[in-house]
């Protein structure tokens, strides 16, 4: 069977705009036959087109006490994602502004241009106590809008200053114009790069994270910044049984030959509006096999769309998540990946200067 036509704009993931239900949100009301007869004459309605509202934010800093996560801080310079992952389990948080986690989640953008200087008064107050902060665990920093705001370059130049230890994870090769800020903080063990690669087949990538980088560009980005000596991860993340998950083996290979010492792996995670969001990216993509993959998904999920519950939600249960879990290290042990996994240094950092800092 042949894959269905799509109505959804060029160079998006989503199929559909849905309004978000946990939150008492009216559902948007079609608007009526003109669409269709504008459509006859006009032709079809312009591209989507990217917009970017300001957010002045209080605070910066986003606290974590979850107990299956290795970072307890991190910090978020964009709300909403440009890249168009089907798959993200950001796109919920849409839902807050009153926005669709579909394609209003990936055009209708947010920025934080005071986000260096938040972070600078907050790594001066008294009492800060310092541990790695985590940069990309929501929406991606280097997305492409980073290219015009470079909010995320200016936060690592804080966290430079300060000798603040950092943890990257991004799928654009983007971050390698800031290897001048990285390599030197790497040097000290004060940073480390995770770029996440879903698929090897371009095609695939294409549909998966329709404005993503190329699977080859990010693979040129893990040299690029393991040849600068910054320790550099790979995230298979999310693993799609029956479309992704053949790759896994071939995926390690070329990460380890492209210098990265460290991977790790998640199942497809379809939290609250990302279920209905994927099933109708599966319909459209792959009408074929739908119902095969959302079948692997709730046996990994224990026979729900998601398992919301620590630490199965990132490993996932029963036989497939074991015949995964049993591949990937398998694979690894061959390449020679994650053999060591240093902490990063956590006494270097000094409290930032100026009026903030001289306070205290």
């Amino acid at each position: 069977m042949g894959k269905r036509p799509s109505s959804r704009p060029p160079g998006r993931g989503a199929t559909v705009n849905a309004a978000s239900t946990r939150f008492a949100l009216p559902d948007r009301l079609p608007d009526g036959d003109w669409r269709d007869m504008q459509a006859q004459i006009d032709g079809p309605p312009p591209p989507l087109r990217t917009t970017v509202t300001l957010e002045r934010a209080r605070t910066i800093i986003s606290r974590n006490p979850s107990p299956d996560i290795p970072f307890d801080r991190s910090i978020n310079p964009y709300r909403g994602c440009e890249h168009g992952c089907i798959y993200c389990f950001a796109r919920p948080s849409h839902a807050f502004h009153d926005l669709s986690p579909g394609l209003d989640f990936e055009s209708r953008l947010f920025a934080k241009p005071d986000a260096a200087g938040l972070l600078r008064a907050e790594l001066g107050r008294p009492g800060y106590r310092v541990a790695p902060m985590a940069l990309g665990t929501n929406t991606d920093p280097y997305q492409p809008i980073e290219g015009d705001w470079r909010i995320t370059r200016q936060l690592l130049e804080v966290l430079a200053e300060t000798s603040h230890p950092l943890a990257i994870t991004t799928k654009s090769d983007r971050v390698v114009r800031d290897i001048d800020i990285l390599a030197p903080m790497a040097a000290r063990n004060l940073a480390t790069v995770c770029i996440s690669i879903t698929s090897l087949d371009a095609k695939v990538a294409r549909t998966l994270e329709p404005r993503a980088p190329t699977p080859e560009r990010r693979l040129a980005a893990v040299s690029a910044l393991a040849t600068a000596g910054i320790p550099t991860y790979v995230s298979i993340a999310p693993v799609i049984p029956a479309i992704t998950d053949h790759e896994m083996e071939h995926l390690i290979a070329r990460a380890a030959q492209a210098g990265a010492r460290h991977a790790f792996f998640i199942p497809v995670r379809l939290p609250h509006e990302v279920a209905p969001l994927f099933r109708a990216w599966l319909e459209t993509h792959y009408p074929d096999r739908a119902g095969k993959v959302m079948a692997i998904i709730r046996s990994l999920r224990g026979g729900r769309d998601n398992d919301p519950d620590f630490f199965t939600r990132m490993r996932g249960q029963g036989p497939w998540a074991e015949l995964l879990r049993l591949r990937f290290h398998r694979a690894c042990r061959l390449h020679g990946l994650n053999r060591d996994r240093p902490a990063l240094d956590t006494n270097l950092f000094r409290p930032p200067r100026g009026p903030q800092g001289e306070l205290f």
